[in-house]
């Protein structure tokens, strides 16, 4: 069974290119534009993980992080940050919301392979994991 992978960012060409990088590996991925929007997809479907923006209008990332977190039916959910902000303090502000990965953009295979292996069980995106960084 293919793993499902929600990709929230309000930058089009973001969920595309993340899109295109998990769906070479057989995930089955869905793409919401805004915070509310990806609430909205979570409680009607199912997914392994969510690839969530920090940086969106109206709700951001970690608004939308804390909402997950204290929604009962999805606690359990892996949320990876995937935001330009790299600074070491701004990492520990974005983690302390919930989210138990960091995806620093721009993102590339390995590193997404990376941030998945870190947050689900057992193999992943084997197949990218192992492309070379350019």
């Amino acid at each position: 069974m293919k793993k499902r992978i929600l990709i929230v960012d309000d930058t089009e060409i973001n969920r595309r290119l993340a899109a295109a990088l998990l769906k070479r590996d057989g995930w089955d991925t869905a793409e919401a534009q805004d915070g509310q929007s990806g609430l909205a997809i979570l409680s009607s479907e199912t997914f392994d993980a969510v690839l969530l923006d920090i940086s969106m209008p109206g709700l951001n990332g970690e608004d939308v992080c804390r909402l997950i977190r204290n929604t009962p039916a999805l606690t359990h959910l892996p949320v990876i940050a995937y935001t330009a902000h790299a600074m070491p303090e701004e990492k520990d502000q974005i983690l302390a919301c919930g989210f138990d990965a960091l995806l620093i953009k721009p993102i590339s295979a390995a590193s997404l392979a990376a941030a998945l292996a870190a947050v689900l069980p057992g193999p992943t995106i084997t197949a990218i994991a192992t492309e070379p960084e350019t």
